[in-house]
């Protein structure tokens, strides 16, 4: 699994070179604190994981917290605090991932200001290793975020690009091209409501994209139900956690999908 990573990490670097500008998102809707629950089945319907969403909000500043809670004991806990000023820019991330379910433990942090990344991994003995590095990071760089960025942009948008760095080594800067693949109704309370997909799909493209793809390495295109409104939700995604692994069906307590 490391050694897939890795192979993921020189893919995307190369990749990067020729991959288009990425882009700001407009703040349209202001984000306020709140507390919310999904559930997270696998891709035979099983609930494997229990999810907790909770954000705080202080001036323009907001700060996030997505925790997934699995049944094994795993954790998969992803902190975000961003600025909604204009336009929304991250201030930092960290995202950790442990437990049977993931192949290899991530402990890894980025400072958007500084372009700090740093990564802690534990030996055999458990001694904890720190290592750091400065990243030269676009302003657009998304980590934590972007189904934030996704209750911001309408239904018929143009397809855009956003930067993430990617836990991979010392951090691997990748873009994300994410469209809008139409509308699909869904059930809450007694409601029948229409939410809006989204793509999100990492971009490898050319030869690259290609041998990616037949080693396996190419992560899966992400999904995201998007409930628009004076009020926009998330009220589904479907995809990896991290851009490996099984495939989770994430989704907003009380609410039910079609097939």
């Amino acid at each position: 699994m490391e050694r897939s990573r890795l192979l993921v990490a020189a893919f995307l670097t190369i990749a990067l070179g020729t991959a288009a500008p990425a882009e700001r998102i407009s703040v349209k809707h202001i984000q306020l604190p709140m507390h919310g629950f999904m559930v997270a089945r696998s891709e035979t319907g099983k609930i494997i994981a229990r999810v907790e969403f909770t954000q705080v909000v202080q001036g323009d500043e907001v700060t996030m917290r997505l925790t997934y809670h699995f049944v094994d004991g795993s954790i998969d806990d992803e902190t975000t605090t961003y600025r909604q000023q204009g336009t929304f820019r991250l201030v930092c991330n960290h995202h950790i991932q442990k437990g049977p379910f993931f192949a290899k433990p991530v402990d890894f942090t980025v400072e958007a200001a500084t372009g700090i990344a740093t990564s802690r991994t534990a030996d055999k003995n458990g001694k904890i290793h720190v290592e750091s590095e400065h990243i030269d990071l676009p302003d657009d760089l998304a980590n934590g975020f972007v189904g934030t960025l996704l209750l911001n942009v309408p239904h018929n948008t143009t397809p855009f690009r956003v930067g993430v760095l990617a836990p991979v080594g010392g951090g691997r800067l990748i873009r994300i091209l994410i469209s809008p693949e139409g509308e699909q109704p869904f059930h809450t309370t007694g409601q029948t409501l229409k939410a809006t997909v989204f793509r999100i799909h990492t971009e490898l493209g050319g030869i690259l994209g290609v041998i990616a793809t037949l080693l396996g390495l190419q992560p899966k295109d992400v999904m995201v139900w998007v409930l628009e409104g004076e009020m926009p939700a998330v009220v589904r995604v479907v995809g990896q956690l991290g851009g490996y692994g099984p495939v989770l069906s994430s989704e907003l307590e009380g609410t039910s999908f079609g097939k």
